[in-house]
């Protein structure tokens, strides 16, 4: 079983911050979950103390913000045991949410990147390491403008934008999470989303 890597972005003085460790560190002594912790002050890093402001804790698993100002015990342990990057099983990537980058945070590493290219599937293909792509053929340019349109509402829920290029008969998205100029597990699931309304 795959060891999940946590960071936990945090302050000192922050009650919120302490609930959230002890809650970790409970989960992963009662579970004995396969975690490394890594914990980062945030004040001591003035990149980071701007990015996060007072919007900690903010917990990271293998690369991926799971939670922000709150993590308990359970959930957290459900965290790592359904989709926390340990090889167990994984929800549907169009069931999760977008979770809006602040930056901060590492874009996803190629293990990771090259897993969750492979839950897509669907011909997505990752370029240069920096953003996903795929191009959609539609027999004329209404039915394009459709998907577009449908593209549109979901970025919207999403609180995630695309770049999208509508042509007559294709629509090509690029996903990528600007904040970091890279890839995170929430371009994935914006991904499947678009996929599942195509």
């Amino acid at each position: 079983m795959k060891t999940a890597e946590v960071t936990i972005y945090t302050r000192r003085d922050c009650h919120l911050c302490d609930n959230a460790k002890s809650a970790i560190r409970a989960a992963v002594a009662k579970h004995r979950l396969p975690v490394v912790i890594y914990e980062c002050d945030v004040d001591l890093d003035p990149d980071l103390a701007d990015r996060f402001g007072n919007d900690v804790p903010v917990i990271y698993v293998d690369g991926a913000e799971a939670f922000r100002h709150h993590a308990g015990a359970d959930e957290f342990a459900a965290y790592i045991r359904n989709c926390g990057g340990t090889g167990m099983s994984s929800p549907k990537l169009a069931d999760d949410k977008c979770i809006p980058c602040r930056g901060g945070v590492p874009a996803l590493e190629p293990d990771a990147r090259e897993a969750l290219l492979s839950e897509l599937g669907n011909a997505w293909r990752v370029i240069d390491g920096h953003h996903l792509e795929k191009e959609f053929p539609f027999p004329d340019f209404a039915q394009a403008l459709a998907f577009t349109n449908r593209i549109g509402t979901i970025a919207e829920e999403q609180g995630h934008h695309p770049d999208i290029l509508l042509r007559w008969g294709s629509v090509r998205v690029q996903i990528w999470t600007h904040k970091i100029d890279g890839l995170t597990r929430s371009d994935f699931v914006l991904a499947a989303k678009i996929e599942n309304a195509a």
